[in-house]
Order: C-alpha cells, then structure tokens, then sequence
C-alpha cells in the first residue's frame, strides 16, 4: 500500500507540473508533491533531504546560469545581438532565420537552454519587430527547437545532463569526442527540418535598414562574464571538476560587478531570476528518491543490465527512442533524474550517451517535454504570440524524430 500511495501522489505531482490544472505553478505541485510524502511519512525526512541534497550541484548551475542571463537581459545584450544578425541579413527572411539560428545555438552552448528560451524569445521578438516581419512565428520557433537541440554540445549547456552524470562528468575532451557529431546532426537536422515545414511563411521581404541599440558598459561587462564563464567550465569540465560552484560563483561575480560599475538597485536583477526553479528542482528530486523506495529504480536498474548483456546496441537505441518519447509524458527532469539513477554504475558508455541525447532531444516534441519549452511557452504568450499544443506537437513529430535518429545513428560513426 506505501508503495501505490506513492506512485499516485508522484503521479499527480508530476502531472500537475505539465498540465498547470487552475493555472496553479509548476513549482507549486512539485513543492506540494513533495510535501504529502513527507508529512504523510510514506518517506522519511532524513530520505527526503537525501534527495534535496543530491541536485545541490544543479541548484547552484542554475543560479549562476539564471544570474548571468537576467544580467545580459537587464542590459540588453542579446537585443544588441538579435539587432545586429537582423541587420546583417540584408532583407533576407532566410538569411535572418539562419543567423537567429546560429545566435541560437550559440547561446545554448553556453549558456544553456533554458536562457535561450527566458532571454532570447524576447530579443528575437523584438528584433522581428523592428524587421516589420508579418509572420513572427518561425523565429520564434527557432527559440524553443534549438534549446534542446543544442543543449548536449557541452556539459554546460542543459542541466539535464549534471542529472544523468551527477558526480561522474566525464573530462571535457571525452564528452566532445563522444557527443560532437550527435550534436552537429541534432542542430543541422533540426535547421533543415524547421527551415523546411516553415518555407512558405519564410519568402516575405524583411526590414534591412535596422537600428542597432547602443550596448552599455554592463552590456560589456556582461558580455565578458558570459565568456569568461564558459572558459572556467570548460577548464573545470576538462579537469573532471563538477561545474555547479564555478557556475555560481562567476554568475554572482558578474552580476555584482555590473550592478556596481553601472550604480543600479540588486533588487531589479535579484526580482527578474526564475528562482522558482530551483524549489521545483529540488521537489522533484524529493519525488525521484520516494520513487526509489518503491524498488523502481533498481527494476529499471536490472532491466536496462539485462537487455545490455543481451544486446548493448539494441539496448542503446531502445533506451534513447522511449526516454525521448517518455519526456513528453513526465517531463525531462524527472525522467532526467530517474535515468540518472539508472545508468549509474557500470552502465556502457554507448547506452548513457543514447539515454542523454533522449532527454535531451526528446522534448522538442511538444510543448510540455522540457522545462525550457514551457518557459519558452510562457516567453511567447507575453510577446503576443500563441501556439497551440497541436500545432507545435506536428512540427515535432517530423522534427525531432528525424533528428533524434540521425543523432543517435551518428554514435556508431
């Protein structure tokens, strides 16, 4: 009886969080999901901070990573970036949809996906804007498309990957060896796909004379911090050093010293963070380590060895294909943080990585496979733009399945 009162209390936890029932938060079903477990004793405190304590590395990720971009976003970094790739596409739609693209790309390598969602839906929305762009909707697509797309590039670029790896993060040269070639065919795949179910909306005639916004001296500032930031973790990556403290640190350093160089109040950068991510966060790592308790985690644990001894190849492209589709039904992160469990151990390295890119890639199937496409969702609804879950589950079907097979193919290369 524990053991089902748990399973239908994470259920429900869990479904709140993707289907936001009485426009609740997510934060609030995963943090209430939580709290039953463990006011009801089904788990105990002392199991329940064992969880809390796990994601300590992904918290302090996430607070580097959200500092860093609300700074960026204050001084309106990435609105200097989208206006300069508007005015470099001379007039072109398909010129400018490929260079929001690279912007895109670029941002989620490193700076992770879910930024590209927060920050750049808004600075594309208004560069189009300024382009006079009638139909606004295939860049902004871009920006929830290549948040999952790139986001296996670096460690850095999706906290889903500090949860299948926790602790063992392979050394920086390792996981390019290992994850570059999967990551060209999902960005490229992902570009022609998009670029193609997109081609009639994208033959208008654009703006070419664009303003370009001055960029401040914070602006500067927070330009170096990003790329000084993603030199220490690719230093600490390289060096097998977990990345959450570096993260943090750099991310309150840069804050810091733009907030005093430019005189402005902490408060306006410290309100515009989505720190209701990380009590979500930690709610569903409390939900994942309940889930543990009822044996699930050791039954997947023994299926994924057996199917492994049998067959690691199949059992590569079978793990990859359901986890991909199964993060649109739970979402990624506790699909993350349950496959994390799982694959630790003596798992073959060809079966992580196909478990990775599934989480990772997986979710640009709808619009409620990631944290990062809901937060884009929210994005786009503020900018004035609508997508239906339908409409968004069409382009994925033929999106990310192409892309998810080349990329899981491209490991036997």
């Amino acid at each position: 009886m524990p053991h089902i009162s748990i399973w239908i209390i994470s259920f429900l936890a869990i479904a709140g969080v993707i289907i936001k029932p009485f426009k609740i938060p997510e934060v609030i079903w995963a943090v209430l999901g939580a709290a039953v477990l463990l006011l009801s004793g089904l788990i105990s405190f002392t199991e329940g901070w064992l969880g809390v304590t796990k994601g300590t590395d992904v918290y302090l990720f996430l607070t580097g990573m959200m500092l860093l971009a609300e700074t960026a976003r204050e001084e309106k970094l990435f609105d200097w970036l989208a206006a300069h790739a508007t005015r470099m596409a001379k007039g072109s739609a398909d010129r400018l949809f490929l260079l929001i693209y690279l912007v895109g790309v670029v941002v989620t390598t490193f700076l992770s996906n879910d930024a590209t969602a927060v920050v750049l839906t808004p600075a594309v929305a208004a560069a189009i804007k300024a382009a006079k762009v009638e139909k606004p909707l295939p860049y902004l697509l871009i920006c929830a498309f290549i948040a999952n797309a790139a986001s296996f590039v670096l460690p850095i670029s999706n906290p889903a990957n500090l949860l299948i790896y926790g602790s063992h993060m392979p050394p920086l040269f390792h996981w390019l060896q290992q994850y570059i070639l999967p990551s060209f065919f999902a960005i490229a795949i992902t570009y022609f796909a998009l670029r193609f179910t997109q081609r009639t909306a994208l033959k208008e005639k654009i703006a070419s004379n664009i303003p370009i916004p001055m960029l401040s001296q914070g602006g500067k500032t927070a330009m170096i911090g990003i790329a000084v930031t993603a030199v220490i973790l690719l230093i600490a990556s390289a060096f097998n050093i977990q990345l959450g403290l570096p993260t943090a640190i750099t991310g309150i350093l840069t804050s810091a010293i733009v907030i005093i160089r430019a005189k402005k109040n902490p408060l306006i950068v410290i309100k515009g963070v989505s720190w209701a991510v990380l009590p979500l966060v930690a709610g569903l790592f409390v939900i994942v380590e309940a889930l543990n308790t009822t044996g699930l985690i050791q039954t997947l644990t023994n299926l994924l060895h057996q199917n492994a001894a049998h067959s690691v190849n199949a059992t590569a492209w079978g793990s990859g294909i359901i986890i991909a589709f199964t993060c649109n039904l739970m979402n990624n992160l506790p699909v993350g943080l349950i496959a994390g469990n799982v694959v630790q151990g003596h798992v073959p390295e060809l079966i992580k990585s196909a478990v990775l890119i599934g989480v990772d890639l997986g979710p640009n199937l709808s619009i409620t496979g990631s944290l990062a496409t809901i937060l884009w969702l929210v994005a786009l609804r503020r900018e004035g733009q609508t997508v239906s879950a339908w409409a968004f589950l069409k382009l994925g079907a033929l999106i990310m399945t192409i892309a998810l097979l080349f990329a899981l193919g491209s490991l036997w290369i």
